[in-house]
């Protein structure tokens, strides 16, 4: 039998002295799994929900065509753009508080080590101990503000790329998204087109949810069925409010 990447044997042999060196010195790794599972469950659910929409208006094929290509490159896109923007934006508000940080340390000594006292009273140190904690930490600039950055305002040293971040999530949402559309493609350029696409899509839609929820609990070493059926439950609530919403409004296309 193999050895467990989770057993004791392993376990010791990745808490080494040369192994902890070793992962320290790579630094935090970054997760994108926010970002493509944001990412494909979006694009999934956005873009049937336009399928769904047509649908209940009772419209064209070829306008579900249309429709949901023409939200899945635009609305993939700006969400790809949304969430480089704020990534970024956060990155920028850390150098903001770090900057902040190292003006009132050379402005105001005392009162930053004052602080990092209290910081670490409040986690048990005291007497002669606390004040070598204290000493220790003010004695290079870089970690004293690393220090006041983690404890004082909670923030992260380091962060996902927003490039990165952007990347996956535009990836995620046309996989994930282009499976709805997909069997009204088929539909119009084959001969015959394809029997009941709605049904096809829907079918392949609830896979894909489920195999999203299945991917993000099989990262997170949590329950496969259930994160299955809860994606599967949010994009179907989803899908049927805007089937809903076509359904009341298909007189309103017949008007046009």
């Amino acid at each position: 039998m193999g050895t467990s990447l989770s057993g004791p044997e392993h376990l010791r042999d990745m808490h080494t002295p040369d192994r902890v060196s070793q992962r320290l010195e790579q630094g935090t790794p970054q997760s994108y799994l926010k970002d493509m599972v944001y990412g494909g469950i979006d694009g999934t659910i956005t873009t049937f929900a336009v399928v769904a929409g047509v649908v209940g208006a009772d419209l064209a094929g070829g306008i579900v065509v249309i429709l949901g290509l023409a939200n899945l490159i635009a609305d993939g896109f700006s969400m790809a753009v949304s969430n480089f923007l704020g990534t970024r934006a956060e990155q920028q508000y850390l150098q903001m508080i770090r900057t902040e940080e190292e003006n009132e340390i050379r402005l105001i000594p005392e009162g930053e080590r004052e602080e990092i006292r209290q910081i670490y009273a409040a986690k048990g140190f005291e007497g002669e101990l606390l004040e070598q904690v204290v000493d220790v930490l003010t004695a290079d600039e870089q970690v004293w503000v690393d220090t006041m950055l983690m404890e004082e305002h909670g923030l992260l040293l380091e962060g996902p790329e927003p490039g990165r971040a952007a990347s996956w999530t535009f990836v995620a949402f046309l996989i994930a998204g282009i499976v709805p559309v997909t069997p009204f493609i088929i539909d119009l350029l084959t001969d015959g087109g394809v029997s009941s696409p709605f049904l096809w899509s829907s079918v392949a839609t609830a896979i894909t949810f489920f195999a999203i929820g299945v991917f993000k609990a099989r990262v997170v070493a949590t329950s496969k069925i259930k994160a299955g059926i809860e994606t599967v439950a949010v994009g179907g609530t989803a899908a049927v409010l805007s089937y809903g919403v076509g359904w009341l409004l298909r007189g309103v296309a017949d008007a046009l």
